[in-house]
């Protein structure tokens, strides 16, 4: 999709300690903004460790959107890092501070310094639910086998 067929204005604030850039997207086909560490001095996150990350900024998304909080495939492939709530909701309503929550996975300490691209924002369309209890649920050949169960063979464990 090309920037200007379809656009939602979501609107943005930044807060004193905000970096300087604002989300951005690193090519026009990427789905995702990246979100900024508005840190006030470099940190470590040790291995094993987990972070709450300053964006410095705050949103307001539109009623029927979300915005989802990823990991960045970068830092997870190169240093084991990721979003801990993955992917982190940021709903509509909210007007806090967008945080980030990273867990270093890695076997070596990872420096955070400020203005660090930390985590991708994805702004998605909410369908609207209606639940309807019912008595019974429609039957299905994997019905209620539970993790593992796709692509083994009935709960079976891969040889």
């Amino acid at each position: 999709m090309t920037v200007g067929e379809t656009s939602l204005t979501v609107r943005i604030r930044r807060l004193p300690h905000a970096v300087e850039e604002l989300p951005a997207r690193m090519t026009e086909g990427s789905s995702g903004f990246d979100l900024p560490a508005a840190i006030p001095e470099a940190m470590t996150l040790a291995p094993g460790a987990s972070v709450v990350v300053p964006t410095g900024l705050t949103l307001e998304i539109p009623e029927g959107y979300e915005g989802q909080v990823r990991p960045r495939s970068g830092l997870a492939l190169r240093h084991g890092i990721t979003v801990l709530n993955g992917p982190g909701t940021i709903d509509a309503d909210y007007r806090g501070e967008v945080a980030v929550i990273l867990i270093n996975h890695g076997p070596e300490p990872h420096i955070i310094e400020r203005g660090a691209r930390v985590a991708q924002l994805v702004i998605q369309r909410l369908t609207a639910i209606r639940f309807e209890e019912v008595q019974q649920l429609s039957a299905t050949h994997r019905g209620s086998d539970g993790f593992g169960s796709t692509g083994t063979g009935r709960g079976q464990p891969a040889a």
